[in-house]
């Protein structure tokens, strides 16, 4: 087949693709094409690749000022945010929400999260929630602890990509994605 019949073709797809309006983003294939009519505007579920607000779905890497904003609609307005210059994994900012979760944020990138609390208007889309009890986390699929961490008790979900800590024999905190942790 001459090279030339190769190129038109690979062109035509490429044309094909790009004025494609109906394949819907990552977050779309989320959260739906459109929000079904039983979706809650209230509330948040975090999962290990990012989080969704509502009916809006937000990976790693969502820029800061839509995450934020679907955050506060959902949650209220932000409570804290706090600049971070001298985190190891570069610097970062963290934006606090109430309920006890806080999103990092990098170069104006959504680049992870962490839930110290257990509302009813936060989910963990995991086996594993905030306030439940440490043998009943133990128990769920992919919980492996971290030997030696310098940071208490600390597991991961593989699987899950989510880590977390038990305090006082509970979860006392989630997380996924870059973290300002010095260890």
């Amino acid at each position: 087949m001459p090279m030339r019949t190769i190129a038109l073709g690979m062109a035509a797809l490429l044309l094909v693709g790009c004025g494609s309006n109906d394949v819907p983003s990552p977050a779309e294939r989320k959260a739906g094409a459109e929000a079904p009519p039983d979706v809650d505007p209230d509330l948040v579920a975090v999962h290990g690749q990012g989080l969704v607000a509502g009916a809006e779905a937000f990976y790693f890497a969502a820029g800061r000022n839509e995450v934020e904003s679907a955050l506060a609609s959902s949650l209220g307005k932000a409570t804290d945010t706090t600049d971070m210059a001298e985190c190891g994994a570069g610097p970062m900012t963290s934006t606090s929400f109430e309920g006890g979760l806080t999103v990092n944020f990098q170069d104006g990138n959504l680049v992870g999260w962490n839930l110290m609390g257990a509302p009813d208007n936060i989910v963990v889309d995991a086996d594993v929630q905030v306030e439940m009890g440490e043998d009943q986390a133990r128990a769920a699929q992919g919980f492996a602890m971290i030997a030696e961490s310098t940071l208490g008790d600390e597991f991961v979900l593989t699987g899950e990509e989510i880590g977390g800590f038990f305090e006082e024999g509970q979860v006392s905190m989630l997380y996924a994605g870059t973290q300002c942790f010095f260890r």
